[in-house]
């Protein structure tokens, strides 16, 4: 994942900076400031790739950006662009329609119309968005209908569009871990699990493939189980009513997949648990507290999965982590 960041430059040349990299960005932009905020102006871009979906995580100071049309007679690459909310204020303007976002809400937007996106208050803590970027061809859907969805709030806190905020977030937060082949796999999903949020947003669900259904499904679960790992609650009975399925339906898209669903969890709790045992910043937390934090409420039974998995106990395992970081 690359990093543009105006703490590169001195504070003079920080938003000139900015506007060179909107201006060569996957599609051109205006970046605006106003003059009495320039001089406290600081952004920064973290760019990564999954396939063909451009993901970027920017964090800024106040700006606004404008795609105007003298820009998209330049350079138009025909994409659709998905922004999600993560921080402060974020707004998006197109074909007279305005979105303003609330924290995991999305906004589509075309590349080959006029937007704008305003971002961030004067005196608040800087703003921050997650936008995908992807060839309109790639979704299963009219360009007519979607035409219908520009800068129209999709709410990310209820439903459909809270499962896909997560799992877009969830998403972005690893993008540095993604190997180039998982990175193709992971546009499959991201694709998928972007046409049905889109779909569900038009009523028009019944309209994708059903695999494609089924995978977008499957990837907006796994988010949600990601996402509350640390919640003793987190059942198989509980993920299904959040994801208002049956239970049956629920282990059989874990059994498509080679898993069960109680193993699933078990596999990510313990993966979080080992990382921080072998975190020596975290030496002096109790093993039971760390336990704990990931869902597992017995010590014992913790002990005992984890020599099952790994082969030593959580002690044991520390010990050794210890011994490798002092050498």
């Amino acid at each position: 994942m690359g990093v543009v960041s105006t703490e590169e430059v001195p504070t003079g040349e920080r938003f000139a900076l900015w506007r060179e990299v909107s201006a060569k960005q996957w599609v051109p932009l205006d970046a605006r400031c106003e003059r009495h905020l320039e001089s406290t102006f600081r952004a920064q871009a973290a760019f990564g790739g999954l396939g063909p979906v451009q993901a970027v995580l920017l964090t800024t100071t106040p700006l606004t950006t404008h795609r105007t049309s003298r820009l998209i007679r330049q350079s138009d690459p025909e994409t659709f662009l998905v922004s999600c909310a993560v921080r402060g204020r974020v707004c998006g303007e197109q074909d007279g329609r305005q979105a303003e976002l609330r924290v995991g809400d999305l906004c589509l937007r075309d590349s080959s119309h006029p937007t704008v996106t305003r971002l961030g208050r004067p005196g608040e803590r800087p703003a921050q968005m997650l936008s995908l970027q992807f060839p309109r061809s790639l979704l299963p859907l009219s360009g007519r209908e979607l035409r219908d969805l520009a800068a129209v709030r999709i709410p990310g806190d209820r439903g459909v569009g809270a499962l896909t905020s997560q799992f877009l977030l969830q998403t972005a937060a690893r993008m540095h871990e993604f190997s180039p082949s998982d990175g193709v796999r992971l546009s499959t999903l991201t694709l998928d699990v972007l046409a049905v949020a889109l779909a569900s947003a038009l009523d028009a669900g019944a309209s994708m493939p059903p695999e494609a259904r089924r995978r977008a499904l499957l990837a907006q679960i796994h988010a949600f189980i990601q996402q509350n790992l640390g919640d003793p609650r987190l059942t198989p009975g509980a993920i299904a009513a959040a994801h208002h399925i049956s239970l049956r339906y629920l282990h059989r898209l874990f059994q498509q997949e080679g898993h069960t669903v109680v193993g699933w969890i078990r596999e990510r709790r313990l993966r979080r648990c080992r990382r921080d045992l072998a975190d020596p910043l975290l030496s002096a937390r109790p093993i039971n507290v760390i336990a704990a934090r990931w869902g597992f409420a017995s010590p014992a039974r913790f002990s005992q999965v984890f020599r099952s998995a790994y082969g030593l106990s959580p002690a044991q395992f520390r010990r050794e982590c210890l011994t490798v970081h002092a050498g």
